[in-house]
């Protein structure tokens, strides 16, 4: 009797990305939910938004400056910031996440934040280094040499390697990362100017 195969069980990526797709738009909701209590609950602290601008800033340049030098799919890029990190747009989005839970001065965005880091990134990030191992020969050496997030303080490359690289603003349009900073603008007017709407809205007065 002949029987049915039992097909291989999904690995954890795959299994961590069913579960990141129907979590994300979830988790989307909550935060922005999240977001307007804490504008209705009080106006931000100006010094807090001072100092949320010393991690956005940075977030919006190192996303800004990665975008100029990959070519996905393409090839294997090691120069720029990549090499320093090998995922400079994840953590430059990290960098601008946190400033916003800083401004805001808010634990429970902070938290939420940081579950939807994990829950939605970590199985992208796993995935885009399975496809790039498969893909390009000299990642594993590449991997040896710069840390998956957080970045090392000196290049991976000699002074040759990185003269070989530039930053591109065709790259940078052509993946549109100046929508990254239309993006933070809009939020840092909605900390300026939202909360009396939102408390026109709730008590019918500002």
């Amino acid at each position: 009797m002949n029987e049915t195969p039992i097909p291989p069980p999904a690995d954890w990526v795959a299994r961590w990305q069913r579960i990141a797709r129907r979590v994300r738009v979830p988790l989307g909701f909550l935060t922005a939910g999240l977001y307007l209590y804490e504008l209705w609950r009080g106006q931000p602290r100006p010094d807090a938004i001072a100092w949320s601008l010393a991690l956005v800033v940075p977030g919006l340049w190192l996303r800004a400056y990665a975008s100029g030098y990959v070519k996905k799919n393409q090839e294997l890029t090691t120069t720029g910031p990549y090499a320093h990190t090998r995922n400079p747009l994840y953590l430059g989005s990290m960098l601008i996440a946190a400033g916003f839970a800083v401004a805001l001065m808010s634990w429970p965005v902070a938290l939420v934040l940081t579950i939807g880091f994990l829950v939605i990134y970590v199985p992208v990030i796993a995935s885009e280094e399975r496809f790039l191992r498969a893909t390009f020969p000299a990642f594993d050496e590449y991997c040896r040499q710069v840390p998956r997030l957080f970045p090392r303080l000196g290049s991976a490359n000699g002074p040759e390697d990185e003269s070989s690289g530039r930053f591109s603003l065709a790259l940078y349009l052509k993946h549109r990362e100046y929508n990254a900073l239309l993006g933070v603008i809009l939020l840092y007017l909605s900390l300026a100017f939202l909360r009396p709407v939102i408390a026109f809205i709730v008590r019918g007065r500002p």
